[in-house]
């Protein structure tokens, strides 16, 4: 910050932080030398901040102990970053809280701000939008969300109420390893001690979370993000659909991202890591629809040699597709029922 209440802010949050801090440290990060530190110091016990100055050889300053800082203090840069994330995460889908919370925490943000703040404050946000349309998922409870994120960090069971797909409710135990935010949604990845598997819910449809005696050990292996992009590539569809596609990871990743599809390299490598995500290989891909219509047209896409296992009923409609491209290839436009480009100026 170039002005001098903003480096007076800043010195107080380094302050904050706790511990004695030496005038040579807070004029090397303010940018100052040591006797404007001090004319920021004497700034702020003018403002009745309890500053104590530390005598030594490893003097300083510090903040008298148990002083309590006001609730909010925030500069120009720290008040944008929260209200662009507040706008943000509200039109993704990704607050994690109502709508209703996170226009009034903004609207208590915004009234506290100085004037001049307010004002530029609100012309960045009258002048933003959005490519994308606002989040329409429903959003999760704060207390179930707090109650498992504690359970998460402290290795704790939680026992929930848990409306399915089929809209019945049902009393879970879990033992929580992450929460994981994708595409608007809010899920908890863990395992389920009753049947022994890993499972994966939606927080939005828990109506209850309560926190149970005892402690677990969380696995070692994927993180919650990639246990939960596994669940729903190995999800029970209608077709289990296995190919082999020569590429590179990239390129297949592209067209089945990883909530689509599992890949397994089929070529061995001699020694790990010697061969590069960018070569071209064969990968085995695997993945699980109760629609085969839209992959075609993906491996189309693709643009890379592939053999189809299974199921056969792929072969054929990838079969169809070609037929349906060479014949729109070939065809001059009179056969297209009234719908024949306009001729090229």
């Amino acid at each position: 910050m170039s002005r001098p209440t903003g480096r007076v802010l800043t010195l107080l949050e380094l302050l904050q932080s706790g511990g004695t801090r030496t005038i040579a440290e807070l004029a090397g990060r303010l940018g100052v030398d040591g006797r404007t530190v001090r004319r920021y110091v004497d700034h702020l016990i003018d403002l009745d901040v309890p500053v104590e100055a530390v005598r030594g050889r490893y003097g300083g300053y510090r903040l008298a102990p148990g002083y309590r800082l006001p609730p909010l203090m925030l500069s120009d840069d720290e008040a944008l970053a929260v209200l662009l994330g507040l706008a943000a995460g509200r039109r993704a889908g990704l607050t994690p809280a109502t709508a209703t919370a996170s226009e009034t925490a903004a609207a208590k943000i915004r009234r506290v701000l100085p004037e001049r703040l307010a004002r530029r404050l609100d012309t960045v946000l009258e002048s933003l939008d959005f490519t994308e349309p606002p989040g329409a998922f429903a959003a999760p409870d704060a207390g179930v969300l707090l109650t498992v994120a504690d359970a998460v960090r402290h290795h704790r069971p939680v026992s929930i109420r848990y409306t399915g797909r089929d809209g019945r409710p049902g009393d879970r135990t879990l033992h929580p390893y992450g929460i994981v935010a994708h595409s608007g949604r809010w899920y908890v990845t863990g395992a389920d001690p009753g049947i022994g598997e890993d499972r994966t819910f939606r927080l939005d449809r828990i109506s209850d979370a309560r926190t149970l005696p005892g402690t677990f050990e969380p696995p070692t292996g994927p993180d919650p993000a990639q246990r939960l992009l596994t669940g729903f590539a190995t999800a029970a569809y209608r077709h289990e659909v296995t190919l082999r596609i020569h590429g590179t990871l990239d390129q297949i990743r592209t067209r089945l991202p990883a909530t689509v599809a599992t890949l397994t390299e089929l070529e061995p490598v001699s020694e790990p890591g010697a061969r590069s995500p960018a070569a071209e290989r064969w990968l085995l891909v695997e993945l699980r629809a109760e629609r085969l219509d839209w992959l075609p047209p993906v491996l189309a896409a693709l643009d890379r040699p592939f053999v189809i296992e299974r199921p056969g009923e792929l072969r054929d409609l990838v079969a169809e597709f070609a037929q349906r491209l060479a014949h729109r290839a070939r065809s001059d436009g009179k056969e297209m029922g009234g719908h024949r480009p306009p001729p090229v100026p």
